[in-house]
């Protein structure tokens, strides 16, 4: 099985696996964590390992977090790479929900490495725009 986990600082994670949840339903193989305020590493690591715990040998993992070089992120690649799954994983930085939709996208239509990896990073880059605001004076006066 391949497997998305989004982890994150606060409650990044779980806010945007929430979404998923909302938008696409349960899924089996969305996981999710994140390193609150006042968590330390260790603690972090403790649960981490829970919530990887059904990710087996021949499975492979979608590693999405919020910030490259953070902890939540750097703990997550140490703890696949204890499992020995660092080979059988691709890691993001810079989660967001049109990644993660994405993210899952991909697996559930069996891309390969290469196409998923693409997929997105199109879709990160393609998420952040700016929204053009076609305003009248009249409607200005309005807000």
């Amino acid at each position: 099985m391949r497997y998305l986990l989004m982890v994150s600082h606060g409650t990044m994670a779980p806010g945007v696996h929430s979404v998923i949840r909302m938008l696409l339903g349960d899924r089996d193989n969305v996981l999710s964590h994140s390193m609150e305020d006042g968590v330390s590493a260790d603690a972090f690591v403790s649960a981490l390992e829970d919530v990887v715990a059904p990710i087996g040998a021949e499975d492979s993992v979608v590693v999405l977090g919020d910030i490259v070089g953070g902890s939540p992120l750097t703990n997550t690649l140490n703890v696949l790479t204890q499992k020995g799954l660092l080979g059988r994983t691709i890691a993001f930085g810079g989660l967001s929900l049109p990644m993660a939709i994405a993210a899952l996208t991909g697996i559930e239509d069996d891309l390969d490495d290469a196409a998923l990896r693409d997929s997105v990073l199109s879709e990160s880059r393609e998420g952040a725009r700016l929204v053009e605001l076609a305003l009248d004076d009249e409607d200005e006066e309005d807000l």
